[in-house]
Parts: C-alpha cells; sequence; structure tokens
C-alpha cells in the first residue's frame, strides 16, 4: 500500500514538471504556443530519475516516504537508525527497476524485500509517541 502511495505521489510530482513545462514554454513564446509532446524515451528518463530521487531522497533525509509514513514504516540500514545515501540510491534503483521484488516480504520470515537483502536495509514499524 506504501508503495501505490508513492507511486501516486511521482505521478503528481511528474505532473508538477510537465505543468512547469508549459508555463515555460507559454512564457518564452505565447504567440505560436503548442502543447509540448510526450516522447516515450524521454519521458521515461525524466519518470525514472524522479521517482529514484524522490524515494532515495526520504530513505536517506527520514527514512521515510508519504507513503512509509501513512503506513507507518520506516526505512532503515543493518547497522544504523539512517539509511546511508548510497545505499538509498541503491535501493531506490532497485525498486524503480524490479517493483515486483517488494512481493518477496509475503515470502520472507523475517519480512523482508529482495531489495533489502541487496542493499543491507530494513524497514521498521513506527509507532507514535
Amino acid at each position: 500500500m506504501a508503495a501505490l502511495i508513492d507511486l501516486c505521489v511521482v505521478g503528481v510530482l511528474l505532473a508538477l514538471l510537465y505543468l512547469g513545462l508549459l508555463l515555460t514554454a507559454l512564457a518564452l513564446n505565447p504567440g505560436s504556443f503548442r502543447f509540448p509532446g510526450l516522447h516515450l524515451v524521454f519521458t521515461s528518463a525524466v519518470a525514472f530519475a524522479v521517482a529514484v530521487l524522490y524515494l532515495a531522497g526520504c530513505w536517506s533525509v527520514s527514512g521515510s516516504t508519504v507513503g512509509a509514513v501513512a503506513m507507518g514504516l520506516k526505512v532503515v540500514g543493518r547497522r544504523s537508525a539512517r539509511l546511508q545515501p548510497v545505499a538509498a540510491l541503491l535501493r531506490a534503483v532497485g525498486c524503480v527497476i524490479f517493483p515486483l521484488g517488494l512481493v518477496w516480504v509475503a515470502l520472507d520470515r523475517r519480512r523482508r524485500s529482495l531489495q533489502d537483502m541487496l542493499f543491507g536495509s530494513r524497514v521498521v514499524y513506527v509507532r507514535p509517541h
């Protein structure tokens, strides 16, 4: 559920980026304004970058994305309370490239995703104070 919420957040971020592109194009050339086309390769690359930066940034700064906060979860490192930026970036790339790895939590006794096993992270429940 947290991943679905985060997917919606990334969608909103992408929509805001597109709106910014539209407004910039309109401001620079209002007389001959046209909606910019969406090119598959460029759009996919931007979506990948936004998703990875969103996840890695949230995990390395606070340990929680919007979806994780809603579900009471936090991503931490093996030995520390915070996931290191490189590990957060690698985990984010792994989650975006292979999101089915998150489903592994249903099969693993210790509730770890494939990304957790590969990049040394853990997802813990956060109890409200």
